[in-house]
């Protein structure tokens, strides 16, 4: 079964509540952690992520927070995935480095995969956060 990481899952859920707020409004981890009911470390950690992945800004001091890097319709599901777990791939030998055997088989994963990066590609942060 193919599954994202739970940290992701997390990141989904608190950028969706984060789109549904505004791109320039700005959040604290402490009140996304009480109002979504995520542990306060683990919504500490995925918004450092994001932030390093370019999805998230952090803002400085008394009054800061983070937003959102960009309009929640800029922001795609593949680039969220890909900033938590890295680039999207099924298999080894579809990743962009491939595998190290030569098969035959290695193009129909290729194939699929890109099908796959394709669909999350096309689905915005926007369509999430919107159902």
């Amino acid at each position: 079964m193919l599954r994202i990481t739970k940290i992701t899952d997390y990141g989904f859920i608190l950028l969706a509540h984060m789109a549904r707020g505004g791109r320039d409004e700005l959040f604290n981890a402490k009140d996304l952690s009480a109002t979504i009911g995520i542990p306060l470390p683990t919504v500490s950690k995925v918004l450092k992520i994001l932030t390093q992945g370019g999805v998230l800004e952090s803002h400085q001091g008394s009054k800061g927070g983070y937003s959102l890097a960009r309009k929640p319709e800029s922001i795609s599901a593949a680039e969220i995935i890909e900033a938590v777990e890295g680039p999207v791939a099924i298999t080894d030998c579809s990743s962009a480095d491939g595998c190290n055997r030569n098969c035959s088989v290695s193009p129909s994963w290729q194939r699929v995969n890109g099908t796959v990066v394709g669909a999350l590609k096309g689905l915005t942060l926007a369509d999430m956060a919107n159902g």
